[in-house]
Order: structure tokens, then sequence, then C-alpha cells
């Protein structure tokens, strides 16, 4: 097993190593104030996340992740086992597609007078447009996701702001698809959620804001990010495995 020096800036940087033939990608972030120790998170995504206190030097940070090398490995494997029982979706009639955690049927009905639309109707998904394309009816799709995210994602902001005092006002939300987060929260306190994130169980998408609301206190993944984290959601590690879980099939 052998690995590179880190690459990048100050604030996030990049090394690989490798296990027995396998070329792992990592990526370094700090982990500031009372953050002891290297934490390693390995995403559904095959992103492998080092969380390192800025003082540790790269050799530290390097053997680290040499020595959790077979976790490393057996997690990416693990990952990947789930991915290859995903069917991937052709936007077709009777196929299944989730919302809020629950998986709904889609029916694309084909209509030259009505006006293209989804709507929810008796436990289906409803696409209704001029032509049976089925890369049109992904896009229309797609757009009723986003919009149903922007709504639910702000209600339950506003519901979970009763939770965590730190936080003045309610902030603003940008919904952005993203490749390898559920969510972000910007230095200003701004929050960007995924709309992929409107798929999962309520709980779940509770986490994520809770997760990115304890950011505006604690930037970094600290010991106190974890508190408030525990404060707020005592249970979150569970939800957190959850959407872990359903990475794939939450995925359009």
């Amino acid at each position: 097993m052998s690995a590179v020096a880190l690459m990048g800036d100050d604030s996030v940087r990049e090394f690989f190593f490798t296990y027995g033939e396998e070329r792992i990608a990592c990526r370094r972030l700090p982990r500031k104030q009372n953050g002891k120790g290297v934490l390693i998170k390995v995403r559904p995504d095959g992103c492998v996340e080092v969380n390192a206190p800025v003082e540790a030097n790269d050799q530290e940070v390097v053997q680290a992740v040499k020595k959790r090398g077979r976790w490393i490995y057996r997690q990416l494997q693990a990952f990947r086992k789930q991915q290859t029982h995903i069917t991937p979706r052709k936007y077709v009639s009777g196929e299944t597609h989730y919302y809020l955690g629950k998986q709904y049927v889609l029916k694309v009905i084909e209509t030259a007078v009505e006006k293209q639309s989804v709507k929810m109707v008796r436990g289906a998904l409803e696409v209704r447009l001029r032509e049976n394309v089925p890369e049109k009816v992904k896009v229309l799709l797609n757009e009723w996701y986003k919009q149903r995210a922007k709504y639910f994602f702000s209600k339950r902001l506003e519901a979970l702001l009763e939770k965590t005092l730190w936080v003045s006002h309610k902030p603003a939300i940008r919904i952005l698809t993203m490749q390898t987060q559920w969510g972000s929260c910007s230095p200003k306190g701004n929050l960007t959620l995924n709309p992929l994130l409107v798929r999962a169980p309520r709980e779940c998408i509770d986490y994520v804001i809770l997760h990115e609301l304890c950011h505006i206190a604690e930037h970094n993944h600290s010991e106190r990010f974890y508190r408030l984290q525990n404060q707020v959601m005592p249970n979150w590690e569970r939800y957190k495995k959850r959407l872990d879980e359903k990475f794939g099939v939450l995925q359009p």
C-alpha cells in the first residue's frame, strides 16, 4: 500500500493511496479547534473525506489513512455492491420514483390539449405532456422535484429553527443539484440544499437541514459542532445511515 503527497490549497487538499491494486482518491479537510485525531468518512458516491487538525502534517495524515486502508476499501466495496442492484430509470409508465421516502408509480399521459404538468394522483406521479419522450418526461419530473424541494425545505427549516436558538434569522435557501453533497452552509449562514433530498424521508431531510444549521455556529466538524448536533437531534446517526443506504435509489 502506498500514498502520494497532498496537493491543493490550505482548506481542501487532495491525495490518493493504493490498497492492493486499487488507487483510492481522498480529500483532506480541516478539523479545527477541539477536534483531535483524524476523522475519515467514506461517502456513498465513493468520495473519501479526511478531516484532520490543521496542525497535523501531511505524513501524519497519510499514515492515519493507510492504517484504515482495509476499512476504507471495504466501505467502498459495500457501496459499489449497492449500486449494482439499482436499475437505471427509463422514465416510462410503471416504474417507481421516490418522494419524501415513499415510492410512487410513474404514469405518463400523452395529451395534445392539456397543459404539461406533474401531479400526484392516488399514489401515482402523473406526467402529462404533448410527446411521450423519456428525456422530456425526465426534465418535467426533475423540475417538479425542484419546486417541491424549494417549498418543503422552506417549511421544514421554519419548523426546525425552534431548536436552533443560535440562529437569529431564517437563512436563505438555494436549491442546487450536487454530485457529492446533500447540503452546505456558506460563511454568511446561507444554506444550499440538493433537490434530490426531497426524495428521502422527512427525518433524513431534517437531519441535513439541522446539520447545516449547526454549521452556522461552528463551521467545522469540531467537538462543539457534534455537541450541538447531538443536542438538537440525538438520533441523527440513524438518519445519516438511512440516507447513505438510500443514496443510489434516490438518484434521478
